[in-house]
C-alpha cells in the first residue's frame, strides 16, 4: 500500500479509534462508523499530521478510503 495509506490507516486506528482490519482501501465511511464530526477531526488531523489541507466537505464526498488515499495523493503533489 502507499504511503498515503498508512499515514491514512495510522490516524484512523490511533487517533479515531477504528479497529485496524476495518481499514481498507474499499470500505467507506460508514463501514468504519464515521460521522460528519470524525470527519472533522480528520480533515484537522490530515493536517496537522501530514500538511495535507483537505476541508471535511471534501472527505465526505469520497466514497472510500481508496478514494481518500487518491485525493491524498493529488494534495501531497501539489502542496
Amino acid at each position: 500500500m502507499s504511503v498515503q495509506f498508512e499515514q491514512l490507516k495510522e490516524i484512523l486506528v490511533t487517533k479515531l479509534r477504528v479497529a485496524p482490519e476495518q481499514v481498507t482501501p474499499e470500505a467507506t465511511w460508514e463501514d468504519i462508523e464515521l460521522d460528519s464530526l470524525a470527519m472533522v477531526e480528520l480533515s484537522l488531523m490530515l493536517e496537522e499530521n501530514c500538511g495535507l489541507r483537505i476541508g471535511d466537505d471534501e472527505l465526505l464526498e469520497t466514497p472510500t478510503i481508496k478514494d481518500m488515499v487518491r485525493l491524498m495523493e493529488e494534495r501531497s503533489t501539489t502542496a
